[in-house]
């Protein structure tokens, strides 16, 4: 089969590999669309994955084609079905997989960085890791419901109720998906903040009136104009920048809570009027990791099922469309920013 096979960092092939065999607990995926994440671009160009070579790419679908173990009926009624995969593959030993906390695992694999991912015609993958589409949800937007988990899993954090104030700082894709969810739980104000005009605008698109440029303070007193002086309830991180961080804590009302859960690439400092802003209003800081997936809850069927039933409407999240052929023009695009983009996806309709 075709595949972008990472030999070194910077050095991403389109070549051909070996087809995926798949074991007894697994299924053979066709990949249908697979998007970039913002970490998989760091993974390509600057830190590379945990061996060479590896195929990457962790949010992904496709239609199920055959099983490992073709005795079993129940594997055998998968075939031709659709599926999003959850990528963490969990050791089961530790303590925190005891609990099901399966994003803290001690020892796990990981789809498109420890192991071979999804940037390929096929994947052979764990049964336990599909997450079946529900029919009537597009195969593009179920390959972002690893984005969508993530979100779902980062607003819980907040408990938020309905008639909050919530500011998001980043209006990428999963600060986006953030917005559509706190809008559909009954926010009273969702507010997008960004430095590109260009995202903002895009978040006009989707109807959110209150996107508006952080790149001085004056945010701010469009905040405390729509909360009469007082501030965001919620304020969350979805950027991952010292400027984003110290903007959630000012941005913040008294006794409100942050949420932080953009993934820096450096230190984060914090000025000391900054920090006092933590002290003063008795914030309540919270930090939230991927998501839930078990039997206890599981965001990724939650997602889902929102996308199902029009709570989670992704039309137009999914901006450029490439053929894994076209690999180093997609990539260079996703690290350049030479063109707007939400989600780029690779798309295999063969």
């Amino acid at each position: 089969m075709k595949a972008l096979n990472l030999h070194a960092i910077g050095d991403l092939r389109y070549e051909d590999v070996s087809d995926p065999i798949p074991e007894k607990d697994e299924v053979l995926l066709k990949v249908l669309a697979a998007g970039i994440c913002g970490s998989d671009v760091p993974r390509v160009f600057t830190k590379g994955t945990y061996h060479f070579p590896t195929i990457p790419g962790h949010e992904f679908a496709g239609e199920i084609v055959a099983t490992g173990d073709t005795d079993d009926p129940a594997y055998a009624d998968l075939i031709g079905k659709r599926a999003a995969v959850f990528p963490l593959l969990p050791c089961f030993d530790c303590d925190a997989c005891a609990q099901e906390n399966y994003a803290s695992c001690a020892n796990y694999d990981y789809y498109g960085s420890r192991r071979d991912g999804a940037f390929a015609d096929y994947i052979a993958v764990k049964k336990w890791n599909l997450v079946m589409a529900p029919e009537g949800v597009p195969t593009e937007w179920a390959a972002m419901t690893e984005p969508c988990a993530v979100a779902i899993h980062a607003l819980g954090k907040a408990d938020l109720k309905s008639g909050d104030t919530i500011a998001i700082f980043g209006a990428g894709a999963i600060g986006l998906i953030i917005a559509l969810l706190a809008r559909a739980k009954g926010a009273k104000h969702v507010i997008l903040l960004d430095v590109d005009g260009e995202k903002l605008g895009f978040a006009n698109k989707l109807g959110f009136s209150h996107a508006i440029s952080n790149k001085t303070d004056d945010y701010l007193e469009e905040i405390h104009r729509l909360t009469g002086g007082r501030g965001a309830d919620i304020s969350l991180d979805a950027a991952g920048v010292p400027a984003t961080v110290a903007g959630c804590l000012k941005a913040a009302a008294p006794f409100g809570t942050v949420v932080l859960m953009g993934n820096p690439s450096g230190d984060i400092t914090l000025a000391q009027r900054d920090y006092w802003e933590i002290l003063r209003k008795q914030l309540t800081l919270r930090g939230t990791w991927n998501s839930d997936y078990g039997a206890k809850k599981n965001d990724w069927q939650q997602a889902l099922a929102y996308m199902a039933d029009g709570t989670l409407d992704l039309t137009g999240f999914v901006t450029q469309r490439f053929a894994l052929a076209d690999g180093e023009k997609a990539f260079a695009l996703a690290r350049d920013r030479n063109e707007f983009y939400v989600k780029i996806l690779f798309t295999n309709k063969e």
